[in-house]
């Protein structure tokens, strides 16, 4: 299960998606992550459906080294469903007891299924195809005029990069402490659910501990390079668009607009 989590973790290749810059790539998601919950009906479904087929070849990442991050949200997938499908009203299809299934119901659930699937699939497609210093220098850039308003960009820009690359990070020192501990005698999986939350403890107390090690040894990492903030710093590689780039704007901003226009006119 923990190495199914693909968050924060970045797939080598060389791709259109790979190149572009990253301002344009958070943007693209932005647009991409809106359009999720404007369309409605099959047409806009079909429209959604293509632009995430069409990212995810563009982007050469293997689609089933994707899909195994949807495993991570499968408990959330699953009761997002159950809400939808028993709490809409409408006409029923079905009743026993208190519990009934609408039309209604299973049109939302299936739709809020799809959404939060391809919500993941595309999330993965921008942080798969964007080192978290490219993030971070891209998120810097495209806020930059928030720092008139005396908003922190550089450090938000920071914690968020540094939050990303201790996902992958925390995710290996767990799976080392349960592969310990299992070899201990340690059981994850049997029992009842209140039994397996007792059997977590020995997992997660040296794992907080870790945690704040590596967080201290950053912090002094950073103190020792006299690491004072964003002011007066440059960049080794400075973002600079190219024509692929306005190209993915234009599709961008052509895609989000047609589907806007999909559920004005059906």
């Amino acid at each position: 299960m923990l190495r199914d989590i693909t968050i924060g973790q970045y797939y080598p290749a060389d791709s259109v998606i790979h190149r572009l810059d990253p301002r344009t790539k958070l943007m693209a998601a932005m647009l991409y992550i809106l359009s999720l919950f404007v369309f409605q009906g099959w047409a806009g479904f079909a429209a959604v459906t293509l632009a995430l087929v069409l990212m995810i070849a563009l982007s050469k990442v293997p689609f089933g080294y994707m899909v195994r991050g949807l495993k991570a949200i499968a408990v959330i997938l699953i009761i997002t469903i159950l809400f939808n499908l028993f709490l809409t009203p409408g006409e029923t299809i079905v009743e026993f007891w208190k519990l009934r299934i609408t039309w209604e119901g299973l049109k939302n659930a299936g739709f809020m299924a799809v959404r939060l699937t391809y919500l993941i699939l595309g999330s993965s497609i921008l942080t798969l195809t964007t080192t978290p210093n490219q993030l971070t220098d891209g998120m810097e850039k495209a806020l930059k005029p928030f720092n008139k308003l005396h908003v922190p960009v550089h450090e938000i820009s920071m914690m968020m990069s540094i939050a990303l690359r201790f996902i992958p990070i925390l995710i290996e020192e767990t799976d080392k402490i349960m592969k310990a501990q299992l070899a201990r005698g340690a059981d994850f999986e049997s029992g009842n659910l209140i039994k397996k939350a007792k059997s977590m403890v020995p997992l997660l107390v040296p794992l907080f501990i870790s945690a704040f090690r590596r967080a201290n040894d950053l912090a002094m990492a950073m103190e020792a390079r006299c690491y004072h903030g964003g002011d007066g710093r440059t960049k080794m590689k400075p973002l600079r668009y190219k024509k692929a780039d306005i190209a993915a704007y234009l599709l961008s901003a052509g895609y989000f607009a047609g589907v806007i226009a999909l559920k004005v006119l059906l």
